[in-house]
């Protein structure tokens, strides 16, 4: 019967991580923590270590397909992604020196708000717009977007993936799947970073539990991001707003209610 309980709770957290991640570039952290901590009662440094290997493969998979649909930029994925690694050390070592936890439900209610921004104002940019903008402005952009988004996920501890889209697509002034895939693209070497570093530090997980969400959400993200690069920009906001949404609420009851 236990082993009927893991199943069935890692099945619905990788449907939702998965989906979430190839829909979004939402981050498996953000759905498998909770479920894996609340109802398997799984100790939260182990679960969420769990969850960073499980975004490890979606996040990839997720990124190999926007890019076979030319919808990723790499050029300046990477030099983003290097520099939210950087500030997410330093965020961490100074949300250590602040005695203060005012800002840790904010990545619980990110995913909320980006799925009802979503519906309500949908992201239309298109790529022509979106090129418009010189390599070097683009670069800075990168560089500075990646301080603030590294500096925020270091010190609050989570929110990455969704921050990432939030200043891709408002800030940036990406196209919503370009946005994406350069999100996921960047969640899966952050992924791996932190996943190994846990699992150093941590221990070994529960095996059965951790291939169980690998597997899970690795199939849900390809389902997912085959959907995303084939759907049109309407109907993929309108599919995106509503998954972050219904995730955000589930979330929110999870750790909240439950």
């Amino acid at each position: 019967m236990e082993i009927l309980i893991t199943v069935a709770v890692c099945f619905l957290a990788g449907c939702g991580a998965g989906l979430g991640t190839g829909f979004a570039g939402l981050s498996a952290a953000a759905v498998i923590s909770p479920l894996l901590i609340t109802c398997l009662k799984m100790e939260p440094y182990s679960a969420v270590g769990i969850a960073l290997a499980s975004d490890v493969l979606a996040s990839a998979v997720s990124a190999y397909t926007y890019k076979k649909n030319k919808n990723l930029d790499v050029k300046n994925g990477l030099i983003m992604m290097l520099t939210v690694l950087v500030f997410t050390v330093v965020g961490s070592y100074i949300a250590k020196l602040v005695p203060s936890n005012t800002m840790g439900g904010f990545s619980n209610f990110m995913t909320l708000f980006l799925g009802l921004k979503f519906l309500i104002k949908p992201v239309m940019t298109t790529k022509e717009k979106m090129q418009a903008v010189s390599p070097k402005k683009r670069a800075v952009q990168s560089v500075l977007c990646g301080v603030l988004i590294g500096f925020i996920c270091g010190f609050v501890g989570a929110g990455g993936g969704m921050m990432m889209l939030l200043i891709l697509t408002s800030v940036l002034g990406y196209e919503l799947k370009t946005a994406v895939g350069t999100s996921v693209f960047i969640m899966a070497f952050t992924a791996l970073t932190g996943s190994v570093s846990h699992f150093m530090i941590g221990g070994a997980p529960n095996i059965l539990a951790l291939m169980l969400c690998i597997v899970f959400t690795f199939l849900w993200a390809r389902i997912a991001a085959k959907f995303a690069n084939k759907a049109s920009p309407k109907t993929l906001n309108r599919v995106t707003g509503a998954v972050l949404t219904a995730l955000g609420v589930i979330i929110i009851c999870v750790n909240y209610l439950v």
